[in-house]
């Protein structure tokens, strides 16, 4: 494997044709058995969000996939492990194709699937989906962060719950694409800490839009949208701090006027200030509170091995190469614990 090359040059601007969403669908077809099972788990998540299905979410798995054969490890564990605590937790594979970038590197496995700068997106587009059959095929539902939206025609029948990222929740194209899509997304609070942006953004994808975009044969289309009422507030922490702790959430809830959102927890980036290995004590957290903050799920940045590396010739297999994540080993640990804790807290509050 060649390292990334970040210094390629491009003396004029080039088109690549693509396949249209149709046809890749249509190479790699989704099953009625599978289609009915994602339909099942999308049920499933918002049944949580909303609180009539009283389990935690959570939302697990490597901050970027970058290579099939650990992921599918990965994803292969993850289903073992619902079977010991699927009572108090449903898991749900973060399976993320794309790696929003602050200035310029690698952009995730749909975009450059062999690591090397050759930004081969046919290939990323049809091992991307390859991949995602696969994990479905498991049982497993899928998640994703909508970054491009002339991506999400190619796996908006495969994902059961997506994501906005801090940087995007402001814009108003990911705004409407998340009015057009049939699962839940959850918004990210700003990096400078605001949840005003993230409200926004909600309130905005619950209603209907007409907006400009690609149908799945390819044509530039106007799309017109329903809306999405399965939109909810994902809390990230800040560049500043936390954002996570009972106290917080009751200031949301004091500054908000009218109903407050579903909430998750992010317990990777500023609520673990950066640091992977503090992710389990976030978790510990939500669960010690969560009865007084009714957070309804948790994500966790994770992979086969703990810490993270940079592309390269000699790689470790199974570490992340953009964030760093826990490893398997430690997050199998605490979900196992979260469990235990939920069950006794059940057993406390209905004593």
């Amino acid at each position: 494997m060649n390292a990334l090359n970040t210094s390629l040059k491009h003396t004029d601007n080039s088109e690549l044709t693509l396949s249209l969403p149709q046809q890749l669908k249509a190479k790699f077809s989704l099953s009625p058995e599978i289609a009915h099972q994602i339909k099942e788990q999308r049920e499933t998540i918002q049944n949580i969000l909303n609180g009539t299905d009283p389990r935690l979410l959570v939302v697990t798995g490597p901050c970027s996939i970058h290579d099939e054969k650990s992921a599918l490890e990965y994803a292969e564990h993850l289903q073992k492990l619902q079977q010991l605590v699927g009572d108090q937790i449903y898991l749900v594979m973060r399976a993320y194709i794309e790696k929003p970038r602050t200035t310029v590197g690698w952009k995730g496995f749909m975009y450059d699937p062999e690591l090397n700068g050759s930004s081969d997106l046919q290939q990323g587009l049809e091992r991307s989906r390859s991949l995602y059959l696969k994990i479905a095929a498991l049982g497993l539902p899928l998640a994703s962060e909508i970054l491009s939206p002339m991506a999400t025609a190619y796996f908006d029948d495969l994902l059961a719950w997506g994501a906005i990222g801090a940087r995007t929740s402001e814009s108003q194209i990911h705004r409407e694409i998340s009015s057009h899509m049939d699962f839940s997304i959850g918004f990210k609070n700003g990096t400078d800490g605001s949840v005003q942006i993230a409200l926004d953004a909600i309130e905005s994808a619950s209603r209907p839009h007409q907006f400009l975009g690609m149908s799945q044969s390819g044509l530039p289309s106007v799309l017109q949208s329903k809306g999405n009422p399965k939109a909810h507030l994902i809390l990230r922490g800040s560049n500043k701090g936390t954002n996570f702790h009972l106290a917080d959430i009751r200031q949301i809830k004091d500054s908000i006027k009218g109903e407050m959102p579903a909430l998750v927890v992010d317990c990777s980036h500023g609520n673990s200030s950066k640091n992977p290995m503090l992710q389990p004590d976030v978790l510990r957290t939500v669960i010690s509170e969560r009865h007084q903050t009714q957070v309804r799920g948790v994500m966790i940045e994770s992979h086969l091995v703990d810490g993270n590396q940079k592309i390269s010739c000699d790689m470790v297999y199974g570490q992340s190469v953009t964030d760093g994540c826990l490893g398997w080993d430690k997050t199998s640990a605490v979900l196992i614990e979260a469990a235990e804790q939920l069950r006794m807290g059940l057993l406390k509050h209905s004593a």
